[in-house]
């Protein structure tokens, strides 16, 4: 049976305060425990139509106290490359194509940010899922993030010293799939959305497990390469 992991994008000073807060409330109502992806230092266009959140780091600590886990969501989240780099869900990127030391610099000045506000994350996801070689080099280099959630496959695998937690879909639905994670974006919700998710939380709520996952050493394998593969092609 398959086990679940709910994961919310874009966390930022800058957001919609009200879907997020109606998010809290009803993943607190079911018990689920998300992966939330912060922004430390948010300059995308899009959240312009936000205020400033004053208390935004003060809530993102309440989360960890709740036993939520904080991913760093990239830098700035503003795309400046056209790559897909090596899972390419998008053709544009924060990350992928930048040369080592732009990524270095980008996660060196977001990890500052979050241990300003005590908060030291050791999971990543890059904005639009894409990254490259260079992001994994310099996470190394500027972090202690071992995790990251993304890339298509059956179940977490271990690849160049880190854990990947697969992500397959952008909406709850039943996937035969080891470990399936829903990413989420409640900045762009709507009230359809929120009532589908509670109706799957309601019958499915058991089933969700949070980060950190066990940690293993399987490697990604044939069946993992065929779902990628299969993934891409239908795309």
């Amino acid at each position: 049976m398959s086990k679940y992991i709910l994961r919310l994008d874009d966390a930022c000073e800058k957001m919609d305060i009200e879907k997020w807060d109606r998010m809290e409330q009803l993943l607190d109502k079911y018990g689920v425990k998300p992966l939330v992806g912060v922004i430390p230092h948010c300059e995308d266009p899009m959240m312009d139509d936000y205020p400033v959140d004053s208390k935004f780091w003060s809530k993102v600590n309440n989360w960890i106290a709740k036993d939520w886990s904080i991913a760093m969501h990239g830098y700035n989240h503003v795309y400046s490359t056209e790559c897909g780099g090596i899972n390419p869900i998008n053709k544009r990127s924060e990350f992928a194509g930048e040369p080592l030391e732009v990524q270095k610099e980008k996660i060196r000045r977001g990890i500052s940010i979050m241990r300003e506000h005590d908060i030291n994350p050791k999971i990543f996801f890059a904005p639009s899922h894409t990254f490259d070689r260079n992001t994994l080099l310099a996470l190394k280099a500027e972090s202690d993030i071992n995790i990251i959630s993304d890339t298509i496959a059956n179940d977490v695998y271990y690849q160049d010293d880190f854990q990947f937690v697969p992500q397959q879909s952008g909406r709850v639905r039943k996937l035969p799939f080891k470990v399936v994670t829903f990413c989420y974006h409640p900045n762009m919700m709507q009230e359809n959305d929120f009532l589908i998710l509670e109706c799957f939380l309601e019958k499915n709520s058991d089933l969700f497990i949070e980060f950190p996952i066990e940690k293993n050493h399987r490697k990604f394998d044939f069946y993992d390469f065929l779902i990628k593969k299969m993934y891409f092609l239908r795309r």
